[in-house]
């Protein structure tokens, strides 16, 4: 990977220009494209894409129970198991998530209060194509769960020799209620609009490519979205005792996912930089995703050298990675310096793959800078919250004059009327 060694002031510009998400106006008219035509077309646009896009020709969208089931029964033991232990690791995580409102009735005559209410319908996409994501479903389907949503259903991109069994099983385990073999921006498409097969959601949730990604964006306000996904990051903070044949496994972890994923290691120690360079030549020899790793690490990937961990720290909040590992001595007492991140990985042990699979915490993540404001996905994000308010007339009316002033300061006589209206025999 390239080395950086500027100032801390330039190494902020370069890698804010690096993590910046490109627009693509080809891609965004592709899109709309596809979204107007499902929205009129319904199945039939659905089919027609899955042969242009994914070479299969489908008679059913939606995944026979009989095929579900097959492919649990013969899962290994191993898998299940796997799975049951990511099962129960994310839902004791997310179960300290739940909220269930509140209700304020401090002075007399008041009543407030916030009521939480589960969305009715989410659908969570789930990539296909050069990986299979059995954890992806876990991660968007338990938190679901656990909110209360009364309908899961699940799309993922079609594939000729059938939907990885893998997939089928963790969507079985968790609790899916239907899957619909349609990938792409015309799955999301679906989601939000409805067609003669798929329902409308409320929400879409999951991880896609650019298309994806792009889709939700502009199906955004017919329906709500977790948020925009980029490609895959991971940063690393590393002093001079951290190994740098973890380090560089680390950073691949990520960079096999995608050729725009992006991998970063900002360190105080050139000496670490150079030999990760060398273990990451000798480690990407032997990987099965090599080419996709290379143009990861060649195109997107960089090591910015800095004058001191606080520097480190600082440069990795302005990037706000979507996974953040702290490979120093006592990590934990640097926890309060890390103020945008997706997701945080302290001490040697805590490899990313780790928070991926069976730790707990999400990880749908947000990606290219967004750390700064989005959140990782969680029980939260599929729920609502609505307020509610009641006054008796004695509480009220002390506070009448307060709001009659400001209605008129605003300019709004109907709503200092509306107050006066529960006091008719009141002087002005």
């Amino acid at each position: 990977m390239e080395i950086l060694q500027q100032s801390l002031a330039e190494l902020k510009k370069q890698v804010n220009q690096r993590t910046q998400q490109a627009t693509h106006p080809e891609v965004e008219a592709s899109v709309a494209a596809i979204l107007a035509d499902v929205q009129a077309n319904g199945d039939t646009a659905l089919r027609q894409y899955s042969e242009k896009f994914d070479g299969v020709t489908l008679t059913d969208l939606q995944v026979p129970q009989a095929e579900i089931d097959a492919a649990y029964s013969n899962s290994t033991p191993e898998l299940l198991a796997a799975l049951k232990l990511a099962q129960r690791n994310i839902t004791s995580f997310h179960k300290k998530e739940i909220s269930y409102g509140f209700i304020d009735s401090e002075r007399p005559g008041v009543i407030r209060g916030q009521k939480v209410t589960p969305l009715a319908a989410v659908g969570l996409y789930v990539p296909g194509g050069t990986a299979a994501y059995p954890s992806t479903i876990m991660m968007s389907a338990i938190p679901a769960k656990l909110a209360g949503v009364k309908k899961i259903v699940m799309v993922t991109p079609p594939q000729k020799e059938g939907i990885n069994p893998a997939v089928l099983t963790a969507a079985k385990l968790v609790g899916i209620d239907a899957i619909y073999q349609v990938g792409g921006a015309q799955a999301v498409a679906a989601l939000a609009y409805g067609t003669e097969t798929i329902p409308q959601v409320d929400k879409i949730m999951g991880p896609g490519n650019i298309f994806v990604a792009t889709a939700k964006k502009q199906v955004f306000g017919k329906v709500s979205i977790d948020m925009i996904a980029g490609p895959s990051e991971i940063g690393i903070i590393a002093d001079d005792k951290a190994k740098p044949a973890q380090v560089a496994a680390d950073l691949l972890s990520q960079a096999e996912h995608d050729k725009l994923a992006r991998p970063m290691l900002v360190t105080p120690s050139l000496v670490l930089a150079q030999a990760v360079n060398v273990e990451l030549e000798k480690q990407l020899a032997t990987l099965p995703r090599q080419e996709i790793a290379r143009a990861s690490l060649d195109n997107e990937g960089f090591i910015a050298i800095v004058a001191s961990l606080a520097d480190a720290f600082t440069l990795m909040n302005a990037i706000a990675p979507e996974h953040l590992e702290v490979q120093v001595a006592e990590p934990m007492q640097y926890l309060a310096q890390i103020e945008n991140a997706g997701s945080v990985f302290l001490g040697s042990t805590a490899s990313e793959p780790l928070g991926d699979y069976v730790a707990g915490p999400n990880h749908i993540l947000p990606t290219s800078g967004t750390a700064r404001f989005f959140s990782p996905l969680g029980v939260y994000d599929f729920v609502k919250r609505t307020q509610f308010i009641q006054y008796t007339a004695a509480a009220l009316q002390p506070e009448a004059s307060a709001i009659t002033t400001l209605a008129r300061t605003e300019g709004l006589e109907a709503h200092a009327r509306a107050i006066e209206a529960r006091f008719p025999n009141a002087k002005s």
